[in-house]
């Protein structure tokens, strides 16, 4: 026969009913008022005795918290610089990506145009003996004029955009140079005649 105990099923105990009958106390005797909940002493926290003391820091600690102190303007300026160069650096890898792609579908007759334009400023070099200014001027000029007459349509385009820029550049440079040469100058002589009678 299998003998069911408390220790061997702990939860069937828990499902049984049970009565319990309690003996009955002196009837002259007052029942107890009943206690509020935060009168109990298990609701309510033991005061603080314990006090939190800080330690104090040891030599190793110390070292690495000045060590920290005089690093932090550098780390500060590598995260700032950082955050500058990475988008530039991902606009060249782009352009390096776009240009092998270009290369290794290249359209017709690019690489014979690009050996021209490439053996033009070869031949610039060649050209310009003497200043350093003649050996930048004359290939980078020689290649535009070539690449020019390969590409008239973005050269066009080229040459609008940058002759826009440079007379805007003209005129604000022009409007410097007369205000600082003529810093107290007269107002327009067009707002004097209006007031005049």
């Amino acid at each position: 026969m299998l003998k069911v105990t408390g220790s061997a099923m702990p939860g069937a105990l828990n499902l049984m009913s049970s009565t319990v009958l309690a003996a009955a106390g002196d009837p002259e005797k007052e029942v107890p008022a009943p206690v509020n909940r935060d009168e109990l002493s298990l609701y309510t926290a033991p005061p603080p005795k314990s006090q939190y003391v800080e330690t104090e820091a040891g030599q190793l600690e110390e070292s690495v918290a000045t060590l920290r102190k005089l690093v932090e303007p550098y780390a500060l300026w590598c995260r700032d610089t950082y955050g500058r160069i990475k988008p530039k650096v991902r606009s060249v890898v782009q352009l390096g990506n776009d240009t092998y792609a270009y290369v290794k579908d290249p359209p017709k007759d690019f690489y014979p145009r690009a050996g021209i334009i490439g053996f033009t400023g070869i031949l610039g070099l060649f050209v310009a003996r003497g200043s350093r200014i003649k050996k930048l001027v004359y290939p980078a000029g020689l290649m535009t004029v070539s690449a020019s007459l390969y590409y008239p349509e973005r050269a066009a385009a080229i040459a609008k955009s940058s002759g826009d820029s440079v007379y805007d550049c003209a005129v604000q440079s022009y409007a410097a140079v007369e205000k600082m040469l003529n810093p107290w100058s007269e107002p327009d002589k067009g707002t004097k005649s209006d007031s005049e009678p």
